[in-house]
């Protein structure tokens, strides 16, 4: 299933992926640090969902509560929660 999921406080507008199980692939970013943003879509293509939580959850970008990484972790759970709800 492709999602796309919606960022808040962070400078990515929108990050999208195929989730396939708990499997996560294709990831990417509209907006944000577009080289650091490819380098974390390459690193974790392949993933699973408590993977990409273990290592971004909770990471923060300078004052904010949050950072494009730990959005990432939060969609990747939001489209696996859907994928389970919908089964």
């Amino acid at each position: 299933m492709d999602y796309t999921y919606n960022t808040k406080n962070v400078c990515a507008q929108q990050i999208s992926f195929h989730i396939e199980g708990n499997v996560i692939t294709n990831v990417s970013f509209l907006g944000g640090c577009n080289g650091n943003l490819k380098a974390i879509s390459k690193l974790i293509d392949g993933w699973t969902v408590e993977q990409i939580e273990e290592k971004l959850k909770g990471n923060i970008c300078g004052r904010r509560p949050t950072s494009c990484a730990d959005q990432l972790a939060l969609a990747v759970r939001a489209a696996y929660n859907e994928v389970q709800n919908s089964n």
